[in-house]
């Protein structure tokens, strides 16, 4: 195990620091400083080695956290990414996005604050680039079996690496001109500089990954021409539908879901030219949507010279402390500030948004908001509080309601949820046989570990219907949920 006596000696959670607002808002780079190794190393030795390490329940990839943990302390770097990697595709992305759930269910945060289990783990992969640690692992025999991956989120990459290494010959598709989903242009460069996805591709397709970026499946090719081209199908299309606000003035020019906006800033980041750019230059910006999307909006005006930044919420603020009714190990709804609202704007919580209201132009001026009251469970606009919040750009960042569906339905045939995603059994095959499908598009909008857990679990079920029989990991299943009580 880790230093025996470790969290006894360190009580004190330590993280890399934030590089200072008036400097990072001037470029696009990851927001925190190099960490110190030595500090790093004495947040490692705090990890207690449990009798039950619940973390290992936290994460639906159950990493073998007090493994690495103790081989980072004892300075054995080469080793802890070997472990890191036995679970988990790409730590450097979860290491960077993952809202750490692990870490919720770790036995040492019933008293003390949790061991930093997420920068323990980014810190292995980075090293480990660094080293040249991480190598490509070509199969050894091919099945002579290929696999198409739709989508190339995190899913769709874990079950396309996992199948390549079975042996199998797996391209995946993508509608977008670069490879990578959400992790390509979803993802501001702060949370997340793309060379990360960049080298973990390469890795890919030195293993014999295919990549077919600019396809859009449903519409270039259909999906029976491309279940007929291929012994099985992995759908990882994500839950791209975004959430609608249908109040008045709505249709005003200046009123945009967040992704619009942050697709076209990540491609302005990768050097592309967009014709008409929605930009929050000189504007006053107001973001619906307290979740990660607001804050990647917030953090993306920012850099872009907002005149104001205004976040509204329809809820409640959550607490400081980990409530009541969501004890350990679950992982709890608790106020968090993330990197984007240390630079600025204002955060406003139960505020109700009524209409967006125009100008001479036809172009949003204001949203009008009431304050949120709660008659009968139902959060509504509180009668008399009316106010108007200035606005020449307003995202809506509410989340995403589920995958794509016309395709799917209309040349598939294929069933969905009364929650909008694909239906699909416990193995991940749809009502189609040979079809699969991981992620979002049949958990719903999830969290990226879920994602990559499936996309692993997904591959392990299609290398059993293409062999037989498989020595893939089939991590979690399509009703496994996070901790509860």
């Amino acid at each position: 195990m880790a230093d025996p006596k470790g969290f006894l000696k360190v009580q004190e959670r330590e993280l890399p620091k934030r590089r200072p607002v008036p400097v990072r808002i001037m470029d696009w780079k990851e927001v925190y400083e190099q960490g110190d190794p030595s500090t790093l190393r004495k947040q490692a030795g705090r990890c207690m080695d449990c009798g039950i390490p619940f973390c290992h329940k936290g994460c639906p990839l159950g990493n073998l956290i007090p493994e690495w943990n103790d081989l980072m302390w004892r300075g054995e770097g080469r080793s802890a990414i070997e472990r890191l990697h036995a679970t988990n595709n790409f730590p450097e992305f979860t290491g960077r996005l993952c809202p750490a759930p692990c870490e919720s269910s770790c036995v040492l945060g019933i008293n003390q604050p949790a061991v930093t289990i997420k920068q323990v783990e980014v810190s292995i992969i980075d090293q480990a680039f660094a080293n040249g640690w991480v190598e490509s692992h070509p199969p050894e025999r091919l099945t002579g079996k290929t696999v198409a991956v739709v989508g190339s989120g995190p899913a769709g990459l874990a079950a396309a690496q996992q199948l390549t290494r079975a042996g199998h010959t797996v391209a995946v598709y993508e509608r977008d001109d670069r490879i990578g989903g959400l992790l390509r242009y979803g993802i501001p460069d702060f949370k997340m500089e793309k060379k990360h996805l960049d080298v973990r591709l390469k890795q890919m397709q030195d293993e014999g990954t295919r990549f077919r970026a600019g396809v859009n499946i449903g519409v270039d090719i259909t999906w029976d021409e491309l279940r007929a081209r291929y012994d099985a199908v992995v759908i990882a299309t994500g839950a791209m539908v975004p959430r609608d606000l249908p109040i008045p003035g709505r249709d005003l020019s200046g009123v945009h879901f967040a992704m619009e906006y942050l697709v076209q800033a990540n491609k302005v980041g990768a050097g592309d030219s967009v014709p008409g750019q929605i930009t929050a230059e000189d504007k006053h910006v107001v973001v619906l949507g307290g979740g990660d999307t607001g804050a990647d909006c917030i953090g993306t005006a920012h850099r872009q010279g907002a005149a104001s930044v205004t976040n509204l919420a329809i809820g409640k603020q959550p607490g400081d402390d980990r409530p009541d009714h969501q004890p350990w190990p679950m992982q709890p709804t608790i106020f968090e500030v993330a990197s984007a609202h240390e630079e600025g704007g204002e955060r406003e919580y139960l505020v109700s948004t009524v209409e967006f209201l125009h100008n001479a132009a036809g172009e949003v001026r204001a949203v009008r908001v009431a304050e949120t009251e709660f008659v009968d469970g139902r959060r509504v606009p509180k009668s008399g509080t009316e106010r108007e919040i200035p606005a020449d750009l307003v995202l809506l960042a509410m989340g995403f309601t589920g995958p794509e569906a016309d395709t799917l339905e209309s040349q598939f045939k294929l069933p969905f949820t009364g929650r909008g995603n694909v239906a699909r059994e416990d193995d991940y095959q749809t009502s189609e046989p040979g079809v699969f499908v991981a992620g979002d598009a049949g958990r719903g909008q999830s969290l990226i570990v879920w994602a990559i857990a499936e996309g692993r679990a997904a591959a392990a079920a299609v290398d059993q219907y293409l062999e037989g029989e498989t020595q893939l990991p089939f991590p979690v299943r399509p009703t496994d949920q996070p901790i509860s009580l």
